[in-house]
């Protein structure tokens, strides 16, 4: 925080400058004023997405990868395959100064496509939560729809719908027979979670991780009891009549426990009621373990999607801001809000 410089050894990524840059160009377009500050704040959101080599990352290929290691090099993983990258996609695409080629790293990226159903929804399969939220924070997707949502008929927000309508089935279903699911308590996304290690609980052998990307979809499921309110929170404008009853719910049945000076802590698990087994958080006997750790990456989706759902506030500011309209452009969509 104070130096500017990584932390430990940690990749640079590629998405995280994504998700950077979109809150850059949100700033760009929120501030219209003709002052100075505010003419300089679009200039410098201009002067630092304009710096972003989309090319460098790509690495000799047509998909992005996912990062860089100074000691190592080029991270073995591109952005191919939905997730929280379209918001990535889009601005590689829409780059005034290091484009990627639009056709083929789209067609790269929705070449790894799984269509699939899943607790009675057909979708586009990825089983955290996050990965269909991520890039529709700052992105309105109602009704535009590139050549790949044509062909399906819907656009990528009744896709995140219908995982979201699919992952609250899964956990109604409950087949890991957790404890505390609930058609209001539900939720898995990338989390903390109480330890790695496998422990008896009411007579049940149970596998239990500590931070790992917990999800239900086609073919992969990850999930060891631990929920997490930022999926849900996530997904308040794909499903009010789901999401925010069980904001309420959380709220309510955990109390202090899991909501409490900065709204909901990361993540809690009502089936882990070994105290003194855990490897981070804390443990209540009876209402078993919960994390201490605010993040920003939870609260953050949270606050914007409910104010998408209330005043479309975000979006609103977003389908103006002209390197957003040139990235979904060149990747294809049409229709719509789009000029």
């Amino acid at each position: 925080m104070s130096t500017g410089k990584r932390f430990q050894t940690v990749e640079l990524s590629t998405i995280d400058t994504s998700l950077l840059l979109a809150g850059i160009l949100f700033a760009q377009s929120y501030y219209t004023g003709s002052d100075t500050t505010e003419k300089e704040i679009r200039a410098l959101a201009d002067s630092i997405y304009y710096r972003v080599d989309w090319q460098w990352a790509q690495n000799g290929d047509a998909a992005v990868t996912m990062g860089w290691h100074p000691e190592s090099g080029f991270i073995n993983a591109r952005w191919i395959g939905y997730n929280e990258g379209m918001i990535l996609n889009i601005l590689a695409i829409a780059s005034p100064t290091h484009p990627v080629d639009s056709t083929a790293t789209w067609n790269a990226w929705v070449g790894g496509y799984q269509w699939g159903t899943y607790y009675g929804q057909s979708f586009v399969q990825f089983a955290p939560l996050f990965g269909h939220e991520y890039s529709h924070v700052w992105i309105d997707f109602r009704n535009i729809k590139d050549a790949y949502m044509l062909g399906r008929g819907i656009d990528y927000f009744e896709n995140s719908r219908r995982a979201t309508l699919s992952q609250r089935d899964y956990g109604i279903a409950n087949p890991g027979g957790w404890r505390g699911y609930t058609s209001n308590v539900w939720g898995l996304t990338a989390c903390d979670g109480p330890a790695n290690k496998t422990l008896t609980i009411g007579l049940r052998s149970r596998q239990f991780h500590t931070y790992i990307a917990r999800g239900a979809a086609l073919n992969d499921v990850t999930d060891d009891g631990t929920i997490c309110p930022t999926a849900v929170g996530g997904a308040v404008p794909f499903a009010p009549e789901f999401t925010i009853p069980a904001l309420l719910a959380m709220r309510t049945t955990y109390g202090n426990h899991l909501f409490s000076t900065y709204g909901f802590l990361d993540a809690f698990n009502p089936t882990f009621t070994a105290n003194g087994q855990q490897e981070t958080g804390s443990v209540d006997p009876t209402l078993g373990w919960f994390d201490v750790d605010y993040l920003g990456i939870d609260q953050g989706p949270i606050l914007a999607m409910i104010e998408n759902y209330r005043t479309d506030f975000v979006w609103r500011v977003m389908r103006g801001n002209p390197h957003i309209i040139r990235g979904l452009k060149r990747a294809g969509f049409s229709g719509g809000w789009l000029p």
